[in-house]
């Protein structure tokens, strides 16, 4: 008789920076896994609430359940000043990284591991997830990436964000294919975020396979530091932080078309700045972003309608009043 593989080591490294109301949440959804063989690695990213006390009280529970548990505290750095902690010394045959806030289903770990088992050529799993309210726990979205029919191409969508969700207990990863990429083990350290570099080196070379099913909930919180109500300026400093994330992520990677990608991340950036211009009326800055894509020669029919619109209220009001029954179209789409 061929004697059965064993369950394959799963690393869960998971950030939390003041995560009291929250943590146990996430705690109980590991422990009520249907897979065995996993270690979590929890980096405390310098919270003073009571979040070190209650992460202390499951000590036991996991020991119960065989779970190694590993926890480290650290001065607050930033989810993927978190995340390098754990990148350090991470053993598992795959690796996730799900938030504090988040709740696995039962089967999350399992199945994805069934799907990368089987899948050997394939080196990142996606599945999806439920969007609820954090008080109520109502649904209010699906988090999925709707399969491309051919030419997936992950590494793309996710530089230009279409089709495609960042929140991180959609993802696992097989360890071998991210050390071969990121053999260092550490990204790049910025506080706007951590799953573009997680995401980006490993989407480029291997294959990412997709699991048709809701394995976890994305809890939408009123003081999540991503949905806090934001000034211009604010919004500003956030583009150009996601900016440089992409920009040095890029390069670290050592891709031969990497000047090609580069540029599409600097007319994004400039795209969305126009957006934000229009939004807040802000000429000067609409009319440097404009300038910016004609000096590049990148500029289309699309952008010189929003740079009129931003000049001009009259046909900004126009224009809104002229596609208004296709905006209703597509929220009756989707």
């Amino acid at each position: 008789m061929v004697s059965q593989r064993k369950e394959p080591l799963v690393s869960i490294i998971t950030p939390c920076y003041q995560g009291e109301r929250y943590v146990h949440r996430f705690l109980d959804s590991v422990l009520n896994q249907t897979y065995n063989n996993m270690e979590l690695i929890f980096i405390n990213d310098g919270s003073t609430d009571a979040t070190e006390k209650i992460v202390f009280s499951y000590l036991d529970k996991f020991k119960e359940r065989n779970i190694h548990f590993e926890y480290i505290f650290q001065e607050n750095k930033g989810p993927a000043g978190a995340i390098n902690k754990g990148l350090q010394i991470f053993k598992g045959e795959y690796l996730t990284w799900p938030d504090s806030d988040d709740i696995l289903y039962k089967d999350n770990i399992k199945k994805k591991v069934e799907f990368l088992e089987q899948n050997p050529s394939y080196g990142i799993v996606n599945c999806k997830g439920r969007m609820v309210e954090e008080e109520t726990f109502k649904p209010i979205g699906i988090l999925e990436r709707k399969v491309p029919e051919n030419n997936d191409n992950l590494f793309y969508d996710l530089i230009m964000g279409k089709n495609v969700f960042f929140a991180s207990a959609g993802y696992m990863v097989r360890s071998s294919a991210f050390l071969d990429v990121n053999p260092k083990r550490e990204i790049y350290v910025n506080r706007y975020g951590q799953n573009y570099q997680m995401l980006l080196p490993i989407a480029y070379k291997y294959k990412c396979g997709y699991i048709n099913e809701i394995l976890w909930d994305y809890v939408v919180r009123k003081d999540s530091l991503s949905r806090e109500a934001k000034t211009e300026e604010d919004l500003l400093l956030q583009l150009k932080n996601y900016e440089i994330i992409l920009e040095n992520t890029i390069k670290s990677m050592n891709i031969p078309d990497e000047d090609y990608y580069l540029k599409l991340v600097k007319e994004k950036y400039i795209r969305q700045r126009m957006n934000l211009a229009l939004k807040y009326k802000n000429k000067l800055l609409l009319k440097e972003q404009y300038k910016l894509l004609k000096k590049d020669n990148v500029n289309n029919f699309f952008d010189f309608i929003k740079y009129l619109r931003g000049l001009n209220p009259f046909f900004d009001y126009v224009y809104k009043v002229a596609s208004y029954p296709l905006r209703i179209l597509r929220k009756l789409s989707s």
